[in-house]
């Protein structure tokens, strides 16, 4: 059997995580249409009758205003050493920018490169052309293969690239695991991802969840989570008018769990104050964020 890590990376909002869970075939990283979705290395684990990948789902890399976009983009370029192979996602539908820039100044790859060219669906033909001879010309030996993650286009090519990569190896994980977090970091995420859907652009960057209680009972799941803020507007907004944006946060996240462990779903949620929290080494901490 082949096996092999794969770190996949990229700016914000490109599509990383929607790879992933394509490739995977299962929900592993949150997805939606913000910026910073993903926050953590998230492990997502792959396995046929020819090999395991574990996939390395990062944080978008992005110029950091505050503590944890440091963290964030040191734990995203971390992931590209020690792996079989990096997967540079680009979303084709925009143009090389300062953000791009950026990130190609920061990128340090000493293993095999594939660059996934996403969104094509959402591109004209010139864009994509020109974009794929802007990255070819930065990484002359990278492999590039156009894709649409969101319609699984290309989903099977490239997991035979990476396949091309590998080497004969160990099972790094049991047969049938598909990530290597623990249930109580998915809750969060999965009220993380309601709590991105519901608030205004402004808001979700500076919000964190931090579950307080998990039960796992035979047929419901008892869950009692903090959402984080950094300010007392920002509390106002999170709760909404007369409850009802928190109320809707609850219905969307209590029905995920419900989907996800396929029991009855307990879910109280709090809003909490804890100022400048993005920038304070031990709220990070705590907050699961190092």
């Amino acid at each position: 059997m082949k096996s092999g890590f794969v770190a996949i990376i990229g700016r914000p909002n490109v599509g990383k995580s929607t790879i992933l869970n394509a490739l995977i075939n299962q929900k592993v990283s949150i997805v939606t249409n913000k910026a910073q979705t993903t926050r953590d290395n998230i492990k997502g684990i792959y396995e046929d009758d020819e090999a395991q990948i574990v996939f390395v789902d990062t944080p978008g890399i992005h110029k950091p205003h505050h503590e944890l976009g440091r963290i964030m983009n040191q734990s995203a370029l971390a992931s590209t050493s020690g792996v079989e192979a990096v997967i540079l996602v680009v979303d084709v539908a925009k143009p090389f920018g300062d953000g791009d820039a950026f990130l190609v100044g920061e990128l340090k790859v000493d293993c095999p490169l594939i660059i996934v060219l996403n969104k094509i669906d959402l591109a004209k033909i010139d864009q994509v052309q020109s974009l794929k001879a802007r990255y070819q010309e930065l990484y002359p030996k990278a492999q590039i293969i156009e894709m649409s993650a969101i319609r699984l286009f290309n989903v099977d090519d490239l997991l035979k690239i990476i396949k091309s990569h590998l080497e004969e190896g160990p099972r790094y994980y049991p047969l049938g695991s598909v990530s290597d977090r623990d249930e109580t970091f998915f809750i969060k995420e999965l009220i993380r991802e309601q709590v991105l859907m519901q608030l205004r652009e402004e808001v979700p960057h500076q919000i964190a969840v931090a579950v307080e209680k998990f039960q796992l009972k035979s047929k419901a799941v008892v869950v009692e989570a903090l959402i984080i803020v950094d300010k007392p507007s920002q509390k106002a907004i999170v709760i909404g008018k007369d409850g009802a944006r928190i109320k809707a946060i609850g219905i969307k996240a209590r029905g995920a769990l419900e989907e996800r462990f396929h029991k009855t779903a307990y879910l109280q949620l709090y809003v909490a104050i804890k100022k400048d929290w993005l920038n304070n080494p031990r709220l990070l901490k705590e907050y699961g964020y190092k």
